[in-house]
């Protein structure tokens, strides 16, 4: 958040909402739902698990605003979010429940089909693609998944990334280099580079 409006703007709507404003708090959710949404997804790889850790962490933002000591608000808000996705992980540990695809496959039913796709070798080509990265990504440790998130997906800076994860430059640096390493070693593994 670079801009000068939108800092000013966010200054206003965190004072306003430190009040009790509704209005101004909601301005600063259409603010960082995508950031934070992307932040669950990653962590949580589930985007209904993501939808639901997301909410959460607004709510919990929201009654906690209160606290908020100032410096980068979305990495306060990127805390909370990776908060929340741990929180749900622990909690569904100790419920574990079916999925719909596990469901499907169960049922040996067929799944929805798109016959609408344009250039299917393209598409094809591409889903593997995105796949062998995801793939790649999710085998790596939180720590290092979060911070390619954060710094490389997301934009935030070393010092953002730093300040949400609670840690170190120094280590979003090294995360990032190892978790990178990893990446590119998966794929080139995999035929991908």
């Amino acid at each position: 958040m670079n801009n000068p409006l939108v800092v000013l703007s966010e200054e206003r709507w965190i004072r306003a909402a430190r009040q009790g404003d509704v209005d101004a708090f909601n301005r600063l959710v259409e603010a960082y739902q995508d950031i934070a949404f992307a932040v669950a997804l990653r962590t949580t790889g589930h985007p209904d698990d993501a939808a639901d850790a997301t909410q959460e962490a607004f709510l919990d933002a929201f009654r906690s605003i209160s606290r908020f000591r100032g410096g980068s608000f979305r990495a306060w808000l990127v805390r909370i979010v990776v908060n929340a996705c741990y929180d749900l992980h622990r909690s569904a540990r100790r419920r574990p429940a079916l999925s719909l695809d596990g469901l499907l496959e169960a049922s040996d039913a067929e799944p929805w089909t798109d016959g609408s796709s344009p250039d299917p070798e393209g598409v094809a080509l591409t889903h593997e693609t995105r796949a062998a990265i995801e793939r790649a990504l999710a085998a790596l440790p939180d720590e290092q998944r979060l911070a390619i998130e954060l710094v490389d997906v997301q934009g935030f800076s070393y010092e953002e990334s730093a300040e949400a994860l609670g840690c170190a430059v120094g280590t979003i640096r090294s995360r990032l280099a190892r978790g990178r390493a990893r990446v590119r070693d998966v794929l080139s593994m995999e035929g991908n580079l």
